[in-house]
């Protein structure tokens, strides 16, 4: 359901590159990696060399599971990565619903098999709240959201520093004629566009970023906004963004999870580009590398990896907040890998000043769209 649209003035700011069953893991190396939510999956690592595990790790997905391209899959990378670097093994879970949070929680913890449990996603905050202190021995990790709790340890991003460099990206480029790959602008709209999955404070970092970039590129800019209410609605994704291409966009980027999907779609169905999220998604999404012109990659795999790595090195602190933003590469904007070299050069020096002008504090990039 389309929630608002936006129109209004910016100034123009001086503007990197476009630079988530009882027992312990069985260790069949395959860290899990099936779409079945449904499967325990305790699967997983060999430790290394065959002997004892560095540690023991329950991975606790959000909706819309492995395989989507996006933000769960960031998280298994770092996953991974901590078993081919570290030595450790893991279990996961793919949770369905929302409902399905605390069960796996609980059920990890309760096991008492895992030295850390990774929590995926913000709508595992409330679940995690509760879980957390009646399991206070069990060390847990959070991702996008804060639990106040001595045995958590938390990571949020700043999605909009990433997203505002995307949105001045599509600013500038809904202005100048760019006909590659797949698709075409039409410099007349100067309309670009915002699908999101599930409406709240995270979801309206990534819209207030990009709006915010996108006009400060050019006060005309119109920016539509539409909500699915799902993370894992490909179908409903397609067509929030193929009503923004018939009104004229040019560019659409979503934070909508397996969602976007359809808004890849929708780019190849009406002739027009799309921006990804998460990971650079003209990669783990190349059917649709021809109208993807970036990404807001959010490094969720370092945060997962982070963590794994203090509990291996003895060195967990639970009860803080660790906060990646641009400085910290935390996010970052990539160009797609087909269409990227096809960009005009002038808009990406304009968005190389721009991420260093974040980082360097003299551009302050809004974190709620309703305050723009």
């Amino acid at each position: 359901m389309e929630r608002r649209d936006f129109l209004k003035g910016a100034g123009i700011v001086g503007v990197t590159g476009l630079a988530g069953c009882t027992g312990g893991p069985t260790g069949d190396g395959n860290g899990g990696g099936g779409n079945d939510s449904n499967d325990s999956n305790d699967s997983n690592g060999s430790g290394g060399d065959g002997g004892e595990a560095a540690a023991n790790i329950g991975m606790v997905y959000a909706t819309g599971g492995l395989g989507d391209g996006s933000f769960n899959d960031q998280a298994q990378q770092g996953i991974q990565q901590a078993e081919e670097e570290l030595g450790i093994e893991y279990a996961e879970r793919q949770p369905d619903e929302e409902s399905q949070f605390p069960t796996f929680q609980q059920e990890l913890a309760q096991s008492g098999n895992y030295d850390l449990v990774c929590c995926i996603g913000f709508l595992q905050q409330s679940s995690l709240t509760d879980t957390a202190p009646q399991y206070a021995e069990q060390n847990f990790m959070i991702v996008d959201e804060t639990v106040d709790a001595d045995n958590v340890s938390s990571y949020v991003f700043r999605e909009e520093q990433g997203s505002y460099l995307v949105g001045q990206m599509a600013g500038l480029l809904t202005t100048e004629e760019f006909s590659e790959g797949g698709g075409e602008t039409v410099p007349d709209e100067t309309t670009v566009g915002f699908v999101g999955g599930v409406e709240g404070e995270l979801i309206g970092r990534f819209e207030a970023g990009f709006t915010a970039g996108a006009q400060a590129a050019n006060e005309d800019v119109e920016v539509l906004t539409s909500y699915v209410g799902d993370f894992n609605d490909p179908s409903g994704g397609q067509e929030a963004a193929l009503s923004m291409y018939d009104r004229g966009a040019d560019i659409v980027y979503h934070a909508a999870g397996n969602t976007g999907t359809g808004v890849f779609g929708a780019a190849q169905e009406a002739g027009r580009y799309a921006i990804g999220v998460d990971r650079d998604q003209s990669v783990t999404q190349e059917d649709y590398a021809d109208v993807i012109l970036a990404s807001m990659v959010k490094r969720v795999d370092t945060a997962v990896f982070d963590s794994v790595e203090a509990v291996v090195n003895d060195e967990f602190t639970g009860g803080e907040t660790t906060a990646l933003s641009l400085e910290e590469e935390g996010v970052a904007a990539v160009y797609g890998q087909e269409l990227g070299d096809a960009i005009p050069g002038s808009i990406k020096d304009s968005v190389d000043e721009t991420r260093q002008g974040i980082i360097d504090g003299e551009i302050e990039v809004p974190t709620d769209p309703d305050e723009l």
